[in-house]
C-alpha cells in the first residue's frame, strides 16, 4: 500500500524539502524560484544516470510523457493539448509567427506586460500590418493601480480584433485578470485568447475550457518551482492544424524515429511544436516540483497564498508603505507590490539582501514580494520588521 501523500503542513518550514529554508527568507518566487529537493534530487538522478549507463535503461522519456499528462490536468486540457517548451517566450512566440495573419488585423494587451507578452506582438505590428492596442494601468481611489476589466473588453470590442493576449497575474502590480469573463467575452466574438500563466499556474486555478483559453504559455521556474528553461504550451485541440511550428526540425514529424525516411507530415497533436531534443534533466525536475505541486492540490495552495499574502499587506501597511496590488474579489495573487514615500526602493532591497538575507525584487519602481506556499509566518514577520518604517 502506498504510504500517504504529505499534506500542505507537512512541507511548511521544512528545511529538509526546501533546504532555502536554511539560508534566507526567499520572497522572489515572481522572479526565479529555489529548487525543492524533490527537483534537485532528479537532476541528480539524471546526472548520475547519464555518468553511469549513459541513456541505457534510464525511462526518462516515459516519465517525460507522464509529465505531459500531470502539467495538461493541472490546466484542465488534454494530454495532446500539450507540448513542451523551453520558455515562456517560446509559447507566445509560437503564437505570433504561427497565425494566418491579415493587414488590419487587431492584437490587445495591456500596457503593463512583461516583455514575453509585449515584443513578439510589437514585431508583428512592425512587420506585418497588425494594429497593436495596449490598455493601460490606472491607479485607484485606495492607492492600488489595475487595468481596468471593462476598458480592455472595449478596446477589444471591434470586428478586426482577432486576438487578445494578457498575463493571467500582472508581474509588477500582481494583478490576477478575470478570465472567466474575458475568455467568454472573446469566445462570443471569435476573438482568440492567449493567456501568459507563468505567475498564476500551479498556485491559482487555471481551467483552460471553462476559461475558453485558446492558447497559453508557461516556464516552470516561477511558481511551479522548477528550473529555467523547461516550460509548457497549451493549444487548444481545434488550433493545431491553424498554428505553425515556430521552428521544424526532426521532432516535429509523425515518423520521428524513421530517419532516413523524411515525410515533413507533422505530428496530429501539440507534439508538433516540439522541433528537437528535450531539455529532459529539465523537464524531469519540472515533473517532479509539478507533482509536489498536485499532490498538496491548487486550491490548498491558493489559500495559504492568501493568508501569507494578507499577512504581508497588513505588516507592510503599518510600517508606511502603500499598496499597489489590486485586492479586492479575485484580483489577488500571489504578488505583493508596495511603494514608500520617504524610502529609496534599491536601498531597502540592498539592505534586505546584505544585512538580513532576505530576498525580494524591485519591479517597475515598486517593492515586490512573493512568498510560497513553504514559508512561514515567522518569515513574513522577520521581513516586516526589517523594513525600514516611516
Amino acid at each position: 500500500m502506498d504510504a500517504p501523500t504529505p499534506d500542505l503542513s507537512y512541507y511548511v518550514g521544512n528545511a529538509r524539502e526546501f533546504p532555502i529554508l536554511e539560508r534566507i527568507d526567499f520572497f522572489n518566487h515572481a522572479g526565479v524560484c529555489p529548487l525543492p529537493r524533490c527537483a534537485a534530487d532528479a537532476l541528480r538522478d539524471f546526472a548520475r544516470q547519464y555518468e553511469e549507463r549513459a541513456y541505457l535503461d534510464s525511462g526518462f522519456y516515459k516519465q517525460i510523457e507522464v509529465l505531459r499528462a500531470s502539467a495538461a490536468a493541472m490546466i484542465g486540457a488534454r494530454r495532446d493539448e500539450v507540448a513542451f517548451v523551453k520558455n515562456t517566450s517560446e509559447g507566445i512566440a509560437t503564437v505570433a509567427a504561427g497565425l494566418d495573419w491579415q493587414v488590419g488585423d487587431r492584437v490587445v494587451t495591456t500596457a503593463v506586460e512583461y516583455p514575453a507578452n509585449m515584443y513578439p506582438w510589437m514585431d508583428l505590428a512592425r512587420g506585418r500590418g497588425i494594429e497593436l492596442v495596449t490598455v493601460p494601468e490606472v491607479a485607484r481611489d485606495d492607492g492600488g493601480r489595475a487595468v481596468p476589466l471593462d476598458a480592455l473588453l472595449a478596446a477589444a470590442d471591434h470586428p478586426r480584433t482577432r486576438l487578445l493576449t494578457l498575463s493571467h497575474v500582472e508581474y509588477a502590480s500582481g494583478q490576477r485578470h478575470d478570465l472567466a469573463a474575458i475568455g467568454r467575452f472573446c469566445r462570443d466574438r471569435g476573438i482568440l485568447l492567449c493567456v501568459d500563466a507563468i505567475q498564476s499556474m500551479g498556485v491559482l486555478p487555471i481551467d483552460v475550457r471553462a476559461m475558453n483559453i485558446d492558447y497559453l504559455s508557461a516556464d516552470g521556474h516561477k511558481w511551479l518551482l522548477g528550473p529555467e528553461g523547461a516550460g509548457v504550451f497549451y493549444c487548444r485541440r481545434e488550433l493545431l492544424n491553424h498554428t505553425r511550428p515556430l521552428a521544424i526540425g526532426w521532432l516535429n514529424v509523425i515518423n520521428d524515429q524513421d530517419y532516413g525516411n523524411y515525410d515533413l507530415t507533422l505530428k496530429p497533436d501539440a507534439r508538433r511544436f516540439e522541433c528537437g531534443t528535450l531539455n529532459v534533466p529539465g523537464l524531469l525536475a519540472f515533473k517532479a516540483s509539478l507533482e509536489l505541486l498536485a499532490s498538496i492540490g491548487v486550491d490548498a495552495v491558493a489559500a495559504r497564498l492568501k493568508l501569507l499574502t494578507d499577512r504581508v499587506i497588513e505588516g507592510v501597511r503599518s510600517k508606511g508603505y502603500s499598496i499597489v496590488s489590486p485586492r479586492e474579489g479575485g484580483e489577488w495573487s500571489g504578488i505583493v507590490s508596495f511603494v514608500s514615500p520617504n524610502h529609496d526602493h534599491a536601498a531597502v532591497y540592498r539592505a534586505l539582501r546584505t544585512e538580513h538575507r532576505t530576498e525580494i525584487a524591485v519591479r517597475e519602481k515598486r517593492l515586490r514580494i512573493s512568498a510560497h506556499f513553504y514559508n512561514t509566518e515567522e518569515q513574513i514577520d522577520r521581513l516586516i520588521a526589517h523594513l525600514p518604517g516611516h
